[in-house]
């Protein structure tokens, strides 16, 4: 599998120990192949996938959606997803 984009996004994992609740976040990667979408909790074939959109709600951070087959699916972003969904648009 040939990794044409790839864009980093944040999830926040909670933890409780001794009482106490933390947040943690986590980085992980939406990858673009010729033939599907990985994240790290999920995979979509290319013709799974609708639409790539994302809207910022801030200066640092916004959400990329992926509208797929299965649903809409949201991902917290602190970079400019516009060249990962150029790469989409001309695969697709």
């Amino acid at each position: 599998m040939k990794i044409i984009a790839d864009i980093p996004y944040i999830k926040v994992v909670r933890m409780i120990e001794h009482n106490t609740q933390y947040h943690k976040e986590e980085v992980h990667y939406i990858t673009l192949s010729k033939e599907k979408v990985i994240t790290f909790d999920d995979s979509f074939l290319l013709h799974e996938v609708l639409d790539i959109s994302y809207r910022f709600f801030s200066k640092e951070m916004g959400f990329l959606y992926l509208h797929t087959t299965k649903g809409m699916y949201s991902f917290t972003v602190r970079t400019n997803p516009q060249s990962f969904i150029d790469h989409y648009k001309r695969i697709k």
